[in-house]
Protein backbone atom coordinates (compact mmCIF):
# COMPACT_ATOMS: atom_id res chain seq x y z
CA UNK A 1 0.00 0.00 0.00
CA UNK A 2 1.28 3.49 -0.86
CA UNK A 3 2.49 5.30 2.27
CA UNK A 4 0.66 8.53 3.04
CA UNK A 5 2.72 11.71 3.25
CA UNK A 6 3.20 12.92 6.83
CA UNK A 7 1.04 15.88 7.90
CA UNK A 8 2.40 19.31 7.11
CA UNK A 9 2.22 21.25 10.38
CA UNK A 10 2.15 25.04 10.71
CA UNK A 11 0.99 27.71 13.11
CA UNK A 12 -1.32 29.24 10.50
CA UNK A 13 -2.96 28.00 7.32
CA UNK A 14 -4.55 30.22 4.67
CA UNK A 15 -6.94 28.75 2.12
CA UNK A 16 -7.09 30.91 -1.00
CA UNK A 17 -4.23 32.87 -2.54
CA UNK A 18 -6.19 35.79 -3.95
CA UNK A 19 -5.63 39.36 -2.77
CA UNK A 20 -6.86 38.72 0.79
CA UNK A 21 -5.28 35.33 1.41
CA UNK A 22 -1.92 36.04 -0.22
CA UNK A 23 -1.60 39.36 1.61
CA UNK A 24 -2.37 37.75 4.96
CA UNK A 25 0.05 34.88 4.35
CA UNK A 26 2.83 37.31 3.46
CA UNK A 27 2.25 39.40 6.60
CA UNK A 28 2.16 36.32 8.83
CA UNK A 29 5.26 34.73 7.33
CA UNK A 30 7.25 37.96 7.48
CA UNK A 31 6.36 38.21 11.18
CA UNK A 32 7.91 34.78 11.75
CA UNK A 33 4.70 32.71 11.88
CA UNK A 34 5.04 29.36 10.09
CA UNK A 35 2.38 29.70 7.40
CA UNK A 36 1.02 27.42 4.67
CA UNK A 37 -0.83 29.09 1.77
CA UNK A 38 -3.12 26.74 -0.18
CA UNK A 39 -4.64 27.44 -3.59
CA UNK A 40 -6.03 25.53 -6.56
CA UNK A 41 -4.14 27.68 -9.08
CA UNK A 42 -0.49 27.34 -9.98
CA UNK A 43 0.42 30.74 -8.53
CA UNK A 44 -1.09 33.35 -6.18
CA UNK A 45 -3.30 36.10 -7.57
CA UNK A 46 -6.83 34.75 -7.48
CA UNK A 47 -9.25 35.36 -10.32
CA UNK A 48 -8.63 39.10 -10.49
CA UNK A 49 -4.84 38.89 -10.72
CA UNK A 50 -4.54 35.44 -12.26
CA UNK A 51 -1.03 34.71 -13.54
CA UNK A 52 -0.91 33.95 -17.29
CA UNK A 53 1.21 31.06 -18.58
CA UNK A 54 4.84 32.04 -19.21
CA UNK A 55 4.38 31.71 -22.98
CA UNK A 56 1.63 34.37 -22.90
CA UNK A 57 3.21 36.88 -20.52
CA UNK A 58 4.54 39.02 -23.36
CA UNK A 59 0.98 39.46 -24.67
CA UNK A 60 -0.52 40.12 -21.24
CA UNK A 61 0.80 43.39 -19.80
CA UNK A 62 -1.46 45.95 -18.19
CA UNK A 63 -2.00 47.07 -14.60
CA UNK A 64 -3.64 43.83 -13.44
CA UNK A 65 -0.58 41.78 -14.39
CA UNK A 66 1.68 44.25 -12.60
CA UNK A 67 -0.51 44.16 -9.50
CA UNK A 68 -0.58 40.38 -9.54
CA UNK A 69 3.18 40.14 -10.00
CA UNK A 70 3.68 42.47 -7.02
CA UNK A 71 1.47 40.24 -4.89
CA UNK A 72 3.29 37.09 -6.01
CA UNK A 73 6.66 38.69 -5.28
CA UNK A 74 5.45 39.71 -1.82
CA UNK A 75 4.43 36.13 -1.00
CA UNK A 76 7.67 34.68 -2.33
CA UNK A 77 9.78 37.21 -0.42
CA UNK A 78 7.96 36.63 2.87
CA UNK A 79 8.71 32.92 3.02
CA UNK A 80 5.21 31.48 3.32
CA UNK A 81 5.06 27.87 2.17
CA UNK A 82 2.88 27.75 -0.96
CA UNK A 83 0.93 24.59 -1.72
CA UNK A 84 -0.27 25.32 -5.24
CA UNK A 85 -2.48 23.18 -7.45
CA UNK A 86 -4.15 21.88 -4.30
CA UNK A 87 -7.88 21.18 -4.00
CA UNK A 88 -9.22 21.38 -0.44
CA UNK A 89 -11.83 18.65 -0.03
CA UNK A 90 -12.28 18.50 3.75
CA UNK A 91 -11.61 20.72 6.77
CA UNK A 92 -12.14 19.60 10.36
CA UNK A 93 -11.29 20.99 13.79
CA UNK A 94 -10.32 18.77 16.69
CA UNK A 95 -8.24 19.27 19.80
CA UNK A 96 -7.39 22.89 19.14
CA UNK A 97 -6.04 22.33 15.62
CA UNK A 98 -7.50 22.42 12.13
CA UNK A 99 -6.96 19.49 9.78
CA UNK A 100 -7.10 20.41 6.09
CA UNK A 101 -7.27 17.56 3.58
CA UNK A 102 -6.11 18.46 0.09
CA UNK A 103 -5.53 16.73 -3.20
CA UNK A 104 -2.49 18.10 -5.03
CA UNK A 105 -2.25 17.93 -8.80
CA UNK A 106 -0.27 15.34 -10.72
CA UNK A 107 2.32 17.84 -11.89
CA UNK A 108 3.81 18.23 -8.42
CA UNK A 109 6.54 16.09 -6.89
CA UNK A 110 4.35 15.39 -3.88
CA UNK A 111 1.14 14.90 -5.83
CA UNK A 112 -1.72 13.04 -4.24
CA UNK A 113 -3.51 13.42 -0.89
CA UNK A 114 -1.92 15.67 1.72
CA UNK A 115 -2.88 16.74 5.22
CA UNK A 116 -2.12 20.17 6.70
CA UNK A 117 -2.52 20.81 10.40
CA UNK A 118 -2.62 24.36 11.78
CA UNK A 119 -3.55 26.18 14.95
CA UNK A 120 -5.16 29.13 13.14
CA UNK A 121 -7.09 29.06 9.86
CA UNK A 122 -7.94 31.93 7.51
CA UNK A 123 -10.53 31.19 4.83
CA UNK A 124 -10.08 33.52 1.85
CA UNK A 125 -11.80 31.51 -0.86
CA UNK A 126 -13.29 34.42 -2.81
CA UNK A 127 -16.65 34.43 -4.54
CA UNK A 128 -18.81 32.24 -6.75
CA UNK A 129 -20.42 33.45 -9.94
CA UNK A 130 -24.19 33.82 -9.98
CA UNK A 131 -26.23 33.25 -13.14
CA UNK A 132 -30.00 33.66 -12.94
CA UNK A 133 -31.41 30.74 -14.99
CA UNK A 134 -33.20 31.32 -18.28
CA UNK A 135 -34.33 28.96 -21.06
CA UNK A 136 -31.28 27.59 -22.84
CA UNK A 137 -28.66 28.63 -20.28
CA UNK A 138 -27.22 25.11 -20.29
CA UNK A 139 -26.61 25.21 -24.07
CA UNK A 140 -22.95 24.73 -25.10
CA UNK A 141 -21.56 28.17 -25.87
CA UNK A 142 -23.10 29.85 -22.80
CA UNK A 143 -20.39 30.79 -20.30
CA UNK A 144 -20.33 32.85 -17.12
CA UNK A 145 -18.90 36.36 -17.15
CA UNK A 146 -16.37 35.48 -14.46
CA UNK A 147 -15.42 32.30 -16.33
CA UNK A 148 -14.92 34.39 -19.47
CA UNK A 149 -12.54 36.69 -17.58
CA UNK A 150 -10.48 33.66 -16.52
CA UNK A 151 -10.30 32.51 -20.14
CA UNK A 152 -9.27 35.97 -21.30
CA UNK A 153 -6.67 36.46 -18.56
CA UNK A 154 -5.13 33.01 -18.54
CA UNK A 155 -5.22 32.19 -22.26
CA UNK A 156 -5.86 35.55 -23.99
CA UNK A 157 -8.74 33.82 -25.72
CA UNK A 158 -12.35 34.95 -26.22
CA UNK A 159 -15.12 32.40 -25.59
CA UNK A 160 -16.37 32.71 -29.17
CA UNK A 161 -16.11 34.55 -32.50
CA UNK A 162 -19.49 36.34 -32.28
CA UNK A 163 -20.13 37.15 -28.65
CA UNK A 164 -23.09 38.51 -26.70
CA UNK A 165 -22.23 39.89 -23.25
CA UNK A 166 -25.11 40.14 -20.77
CA UNK A 167 -25.94 40.50 -17.10
CA UNK A 168 -25.05 43.14 -14.55
CA UNK A 169 -22.02 44.81 -13.02
CA UNK A 170 -18.54 45.92 -14.08
CA UNK A 171 -17.57 42.59 -15.66
CA UNK A 172 -19.78 43.42 -18.66
CA UNK A 173 -17.40 46.10 -19.90
CA UNK A 174 -14.31 44.15 -18.84
CA UNK A 175 -15.32 41.05 -20.81
CA UNK A 176 -16.51 43.01 -23.85
CA UNK A 177 -13.25 45.00 -24.04
CA UNK A 178 -11.14 41.89 -23.43
CA UNK A 179 -12.98 39.93 -26.10
CA UNK A 180 -12.51 42.73 -28.62
CA UNK A 181 -8.79 42.80 -27.82
CA UNK A 182 -8.65 39.03 -28.34
CA UNK A 183 -10.14 39.40 -31.82
CA UNK A 184 -13.78 38.52 -31.20
CA UNK A 185 -16.77 40.41 -32.56
CA UNK A 186 -19.02 41.66 -29.76
CA UNK A 187 -22.47 41.81 -31.32
CA UNK A 188 -24.45 42.98 -28.27
CA UNK A 189 -24.01 44.07 -24.65
CA UNK A 190 -27.15 43.74 -22.52
CA UNK A 191 -27.05 45.43 -19.11
CA UNK A 192 -29.82 44.93 -16.55
CA UNK A 193 -28.93 48.31 -15.07
CA UNK A 194 -29.94 51.63 -16.54
CA UNK A 195 -27.77 54.66 -17.20
CA UNK A 196 -29.25 56.26 -14.07
CA UNK A 197 -28.09 53.31 -11.95
CA UNK A 198 -24.51 53.85 -13.10
CA UNK A 199 -24.85 57.59 -12.48
CA UNK A 200 -25.83 56.92 -8.87
CA UNK A 201 -22.63 54.89 -8.46
CA UNK A 202 -20.48 57.77 -9.71
CA UNK A 203 -19.54 59.21 -6.27
CA UNK A 204 -18.18 55.85 -5.13
CA UNK A 205 -16.33 55.44 -8.43
CA UNK A 206 -14.70 58.84 -7.93
CA UNK A 207 -13.18 57.56 -4.69
CA UNK A 208 -11.13 55.02 -6.68
CA UNK A 209 -9.94 57.08 -9.66
CA UNK A 210 -7.50 54.46 -10.97
CA UNK A 211 -10.20 51.78 -11.12
CA UNK A 212 -12.72 54.24 -12.54
CA UNK A 213 -10.23 55.15 -15.28
CA UNK A 214 -9.69 51.48 -16.04
CA UNK A 215 -13.43 50.98 -16.42
CA UNK A 216 -13.69 54.07 -18.61
CA UNK A 217 -10.98 52.58 -20.80
CA UNK A 218 -13.05 49.42 -21.26
CA UNK A 219 -16.10 51.45 -22.25
CA UNK A 220 -14.00 53.54 -24.65
CA UNK A 221 -12.72 50.36 -26.32
CA UNK A 222 -16.30 49.20 -26.79
CA UNK A 223 -17.41 52.51 -28.28
CA UNK A 224 -14.44 52.61 -30.67
CA UNK A 225 -15.53 49.22 -31.96
CA UNK A 226 -19.09 50.45 -32.44
CA UNK A 227 -20.45 48.47 -29.48
CA UNK A 228 -22.98 50.35 -27.38
CA UNK A 229 -24.46 48.89 -24.23
CA UNK A 230 -28.17 48.15 -24.20
CA UNK A 231 -29.30 49.46 -20.82
CA UNK A 232 -32.23 47.82 -19.02
CA UNK A 233 -31.94 44.80 -21.29
CA UNK A 234 -31.83 41.15 -20.31
CA UNK A 235 -31.57 37.68 -21.83
CA UNK A 236 -34.93 36.05 -22.48
CA UNK A 237 -33.57 32.81 -23.94
CA UNK A 238 -30.58 31.14 -25.57
CA UNK A 239 -31.33 29.19 -28.73
CA UNK A 240 -29.53 26.26 -30.33
CA UNK A 241 -29.61 22.46 -30.36
CA UNK A 242 -26.07 21.11 -30.11
CA UNK A 243 -24.49 24.55 -29.71
CA UNK A 244 -25.53 28.16 -29.23
CA UNK A 245 -26.90 29.82 -32.35
CA UNK A 246 -28.73 32.92 -31.12
CA UNK A 247 -29.72 34.87 -28.02
CA UNK A 248 -33.08 36.54 -27.50
CA UNK A 249 -32.85 39.91 -25.74
CA UNK A 250 -35.62 42.09 -24.37
CA UNK A 251 -36.26 45.13 -22.15
CA UNK A 252 -36.47 44.76 -18.37
CA UNK A 253 -37.83 47.04 -15.67
CA UNK A 254 -35.88 48.66 -12.85
CA UNK A 255 -35.92 45.40 -10.87
CA UNK A 256 -34.68 43.26 -13.75
CA UNK A 257 -38.02 41.64 -14.59
CA UNK A 258 -38.94 41.29 -18.29
CA UNK A 259 -41.33 43.99 -19.50
CA UNK A 260 -44.53 42.18 -20.42
CA UNK A 261 -45.53 42.50 -24.06
CA UNK A 262 -42.39 44.38 -25.06
CA UNK A 263 -40.77 43.38 -28.37
CA UNK A 264 -37.62 41.24 -28.24
CA UNK A 265 -34.78 40.83 -30.71
CA UNK A 266 -32.88 37.73 -31.73
CA UNK A 267 -29.10 38.13 -32.08
CA UNK A 268 -27.10 35.50 -33.98
CA UNK A 269 -23.98 34.47 -32.08
CA UNK A 270 -21.84 31.49 -31.15
CA UNK A 271 -21.12 32.50 -27.53
CA UNK A 272 -22.91 34.20 -24.66
CA UNK A 273 -21.02 35.45 -21.60
CA UNK A 274 -23.59 36.12 -18.88
CA UNK A 275 -23.45 36.81 -15.17
CA UNK A 276 -25.61 38.36 -12.48
CA UNK A 277 -23.10 39.14 -9.78
CA UNK A 278 -21.05 37.19 -7.25
CA UNK A 279 -21.81 35.37 -4.01
CA UNK A 280 -19.33 34.61 -1.19
CA UNK A 281 -17.88 31.09 -1.29
CA UNK A 282 -18.85 29.86 2.18
CA UNK A 283 -18.42 26.09 1.88
CA UNK A 284 -15.64 25.91 4.46
CA UNK A 285 -17.10 28.31 7.00
CA UNK A 286 -20.41 26.44 6.75
CA UNK A 287 -18.63 23.12 7.15
CA UNK A 288 -16.99 24.42 10.35
CA UNK A 289 -20.38 25.66 11.60
CA UNK A 290 -19.47 29.33 11.89
CA UNK A 291 -22.40 31.74 12.18
CA UNK A 292 -23.56 33.35 8.93
CA UNK A 293 -25.72 36.35 8.06
CA UNK A 294 -27.67 37.27 4.94
CA UNK A 295 -26.71 40.57 3.30
CA UNK A 296 -28.01 40.96 -0.25
CA UNK A 297 -25.85 44.01 -0.93
CA UNK A 298 -22.67 42.04 -0.19
CA UNK A 299 -23.60 38.96 -2.19
CA UNK A 300 -26.01 37.03 0.02
CA UNK A 301 -24.97 34.64 2.79
CA UNK A 302 -21.58 35.39 4.36
CA UNK A 303 -19.76 34.41 7.55
CA UNK A 304 -20.41 36.73 10.47
CA UNK A 305 -17.12 38.44 11.37
CA UNK A 306 -15.91 41.21 13.63
CA UNK A 307 -13.89 44.18 12.36
CA UNK A 308 -10.74 42.03 12.51
CA UNK A 309 -12.12 39.17 10.36
CA UNK A 310 -12.68 36.79 13.30
CA UNK A 311 -15.66 34.45 12.83
CA UNK A 312 -17.82 33.00 15.60
CA UNK A 313 -15.73 29.81 15.55
CA UNK A 314 -12.53 29.94 17.66
CA UNK A 315 -9.31 30.56 15.71
CA UNK A 316 -11.21 30.70 12.41
CA UNK A 317 -10.99 33.87 10.29
CA UNK A 318 -12.59 34.91 6.99
CA UNK A 319 -11.47 37.69 4.66
CA UNK A 320 -11.92 38.95 1.12
CA UNK A 321 -14.91 38.35 -1.12
CA UNK A 322 -15.63 35.09 0.72
CA UNK A 323 -16.63 37.25 3.70
CA UNK A 324 -18.70 39.72 1.64
CA UNK A 325 -18.17 40.76 -1.99
CA UNK A 326 -16.40 44.14 -2.02
CA UNK A 327 -13.69 43.63 -4.66
CA UNK A 328 -9.92 43.22 -4.82
CA UNK A 329 -8.92 46.53 -3.24
CA UNK A 330 -11.06 45.90 -0.16
CA UNK A 331 -9.76 42.32 -0.05
CA UNK A 332 -6.17 43.56 0.24
CA UNK A 333 -7.11 45.63 3.30
CA UNK A 334 -9.06 42.70 4.76
CA UNK A 335 -6.02 40.46 4.37
CA UNK A 336 -3.93 42.95 6.36
CA UNK A 337 -6.60 43.10 9.09
CA UNK A 338 -6.95 39.34 9.30
CA UNK A 339 -3.19 38.84 9.58
CA UNK A 340 -2.99 41.50 12.30
CA UNK A 341 -5.76 39.76 14.25
CA UNK A 342 -4.04 36.39 13.92
CA UNK A 343 -0.75 37.86 15.12
CA UNK A 344 -2.52 39.49 18.07
CA UNK A 345 -4.26 36.23 18.94
CA UNK A 346 -0.87 34.48 18.87
CA UNK A 347 0.49 37.15 21.21
CA UNK A 348 2.85 38.52 18.57
CA UNK A 349 1.38 41.89 17.72
CA UNK A 350 -0.97 44.71 18.72
CA UNK A 351 -4.67 44.77 18.00
CA UNK A 352 -5.45 45.31 14.28
CA UNK A 353 -6.21 48.81 12.99
CA UNK A 354 -8.00 49.89 9.79
CA UNK A 355 -5.72 50.10 6.75
CA UNK A 356 -5.41 53.48 4.95
CA UNK A 357 -7.90 53.77 2.10
CA UNK A 358 -9.93 50.76 3.27
CA UNK A 359 -13.17 52.73 3.56
CA UNK A 360 -12.88 54.10 0.00
CA UNK A 361 -12.25 50.60 -1.33
CA UNK A 362 -15.25 49.28 0.59
CA UNK A 363 -17.51 52.06 -0.75
CA UNK A 364 -16.38 51.31 -4.28
CA UNK A 365 -17.00 47.58 -3.80
CA UNK A 366 -20.41 48.22 -2.25
CA UNK A 367 -21.43 50.37 -5.22
CA UNK A 368 -20.43 47.62 -7.64
CA UNK A 369 -22.30 45.13 -5.47
CA UNK A 370 -25.51 47.15 -5.72
CA UNK A 371 -25.23 47.14 -9.50
CA UNK A 372 -24.82 43.36 -9.62
CA UNK A 373 -27.11 42.33 -6.74
CA UNK A 374 -29.52 39.44 -7.05
CA UNK A 375 -32.90 40.79 -8.10
CA UNK A 376 -35.97 38.96 -6.69
CA UNK A 377 -38.22 40.17 -9.51
CA UNK A 378 -35.87 38.69 -12.11
CA UNK A 379 -35.87 35.35 -10.26
CA UNK A 380 -39.66 35.42 -10.02
CA UNK A 381 -39.80 35.65 -13.83
CA UNK A 382 -37.99 32.30 -14.36
CA UNK A 383 -40.26 30.13 -16.51
CA UNK A 384 -41.62 26.89 -14.97
CA UNK A 385 -39.83 24.60 -17.41
CA UNK A 386 -36.41 26.25 -16.96
CA UNK A 387 -33.69 24.08 -15.45
CA UNK A 388 -32.40 25.58 -12.19
CA UNK A 389 -30.15 22.78 -10.91
CA UNK A 390 -28.18 21.74 -13.98
CA UNK A 391 -26.38 18.86 -12.23
CA UNK A 392 -29.65 17.07 -11.39
CA UNK A 393 -31.94 18.62 -14.06
CA UNK A 394 -34.33 20.13 -11.50
CA UNK A 395 -36.69 22.71 -12.99
CA UNK A 396 -38.39 25.74 -11.46
CA UNK A 397 -41.71 23.84 -11.65
CA UNK A 398 -40.26 21.00 -9.56
CA UNK A 399 -38.99 23.48 -6.96
CA UNK A 400 -42.45 25.06 -6.75
CA UNK A 401 -44.01 21.59 -6.41
CA UNK A 402 -41.58 20.74 -3.61
CA UNK A 403 -42.57 23.93 -1.77
CA UNK A 404 -46.24 23.02 -2.15
CA UNK A 405 -45.42 19.59 -0.71
CA UNK A 406 -43.84 21.16 2.38
CA UNK A 407 -40.20 21.94 1.51
CA UNK A 408 -39.79 25.40 3.01
CA UNK A 409 -36.04 25.45 3.59
CA UNK A 410 -33.10 24.74 1.29
CA UNK A 411 -32.09 21.42 2.84
CA UNK A 412 -35.66 20.14 2.65
CA UNK A 413 -35.66 21.10 -1.02
CA UNK A 414 -32.53 19.00 -1.51
CA UNK A 415 -34.25 16.01 0.11
CA UNK A 416 -37.39 16.44 -1.98
CA UNK A 417 -35.80 17.06 -5.40
CA UNK A 418 -32.00 16.31 -5.33
CA UNK A 419 -31.44 19.99 -6.13
CA UNK A 420 -27.89 20.78 -4.97
CA UNK A 421 -26.77 17.14 -4.78
CA UNK A 422 -24.63 17.12 -7.94
CA UNK A 423 -20.88 17.61 -8.36
CA UNK A 424 -21.13 21.39 -7.82
CA UNK A 425 -22.93 20.77 -4.49
CA UNK A 426 -25.25 23.71 -5.04
CA UNK A 427 -22.63 26.31 -5.89
CA UNK A 428 -24.36 27.05 -9.22
CA UNK A 429 -28.03 26.61 -8.32
CA UNK A 430 -28.10 27.52 -4.62
CA UNK A 431 -28.85 31.22 -4.87
CA UNK A 432 -31.59 30.81 -7.46
CA UNK A 433 -33.20 27.87 -5.68
CA UNK A 434 -33.19 29.67 -2.33
CA UNK A 435 -34.63 32.82 -3.89
CA UNK A 436 -37.43 30.83 -5.50
CA UNK A 437 -38.35 29.28 -2.15
CA UNK A 438 -38.13 32.67 -0.45
CA UNK A 439 -40.44 34.26 -3.01
CA UNK A 440 -43.08 31.64 -2.16
CA UNK A 441 -42.46 31.99 1.57
CA UNK A 442 -42.24 35.77 1.70
CA UNK A 443 -44.84 37.59 3.76
CA UNK A 444 -44.76 40.87 5.60
CA UNK A 445 -41.05 40.58 6.30
CA UNK A 446 -40.19 40.61 2.61
CA UNK A 447 -37.93 38.41 0.50
CA UNK A 448 -34.75 39.02 2.53
CA UNK A 449 -36.44 37.83 5.73
CA UNK A 450 -37.68 34.79 3.85
CA UNK A 451 -34.15 34.09 2.58
CA UNK A 452 -33.00 33.96 6.20
CA UNK A 453 -35.76 31.48 6.96
CA UNK A 454 -34.95 29.37 3.90
CA UNK A 455 -31.31 29.17 5.03
CA UNK A 456 -28.30 27.64 3.29
CA UNK A 457 -27.09 24.21 2.28
CA UNK A 458 -25.51 22.36 5.21
CA UNK A 459 -21.75 22.21 4.70
CA UNK A 460 -20.49 18.68 4.04
CA UNK A 461 -17.33 16.98 2.85
CA UNK A 462 -16.11 16.35 0.23
CA UNK A 463 -16.10 20.05 -0.64
CA UNK A 464 -14.97 19.18 -4.17
CA UNK A 465 -15.24 15.95 -6.15
CA UNK A 466 -12.09 13.88 -5.60
CA UNK A 467 -11.23 10.51 -7.19
CA UNK A 468 -11.46 7.67 -4.68
CA UNK A 469 -8.47 5.84 -6.15
CA UNK A 470 -6.29 8.91 -5.56
CA UNK A 471 -7.31 8.98 -1.90
CA UNK A 472 -6.71 5.30 -1.14
CA UNK A 473 -3.58 4.89 -3.26
CA UNK A 474 -2.28 1.70 -4.89
CA UNK A 475 -2.79 -1.62 -3.11
CA UNK A 476 -3.91 -5.19 -3.66
CA UNK A 477 -5.84 -7.53 -1.45
CA UNK A 478 -2.67 -8.92 0.14
CA UNK A 479 -2.07 -5.47 1.64
CA UNK A 480 -5.42 -5.43 3.48
CA UNK A 481 -5.04 -6.53 7.10
CA UNK A 482 -7.53 -9.28 7.89
CA UNK A 483 -8.11 -10.10 11.56
CA UNK A 484 -8.01 -13.68 12.72
CA UNK A 485 -11.41 -15.33 12.85
CA UNK A 486 -13.14 -15.41 16.18
CA UNK A 487 -12.65 -18.66 18.10
CA UNK A 488 -15.47 -21.17 17.97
Amino acid sequence: MTAAAPPLRAEAAVIGAGPAGATAAAVLARAGVSTVLIDEAAAPGGRVWRAPPDVLRARAGGPELAEGDALRARVAGAGAQLLAGAVVWSVTELGGRFRIDVMTDGGMTDHGPRVIEARLLLVATGALERVSPFPGWTTPGVIGLAAATILLKSQRMAPGRRLVVAGAGPLLAAVAAGALKAGAEVVAVADLNGAADWARAAPALAGRPALAARGAGWVAAMLRAGVRPGFRTGVRAAHGDMRLEAVELGPVDAEGAPVAGAPTRRVACDALAVGHGLAPATEITRLLRAAHVFDRARGGWLPETDDACRTSAPRLYAAGDGAGVLGAAAALAAGERAAAAMLADLGRGPAPRPAPGASRAARFGAAMGRLSRQRPAATAAIAPGTVVCRCEDVTRAEIDAAFDAGATDLNQLKHFTRCGMGPCQGRVCGDAAAELLALRLAGRGGVDAARRAVGQWTGRAPLRPVPLDALIGAFDYADIPVPDPAPL
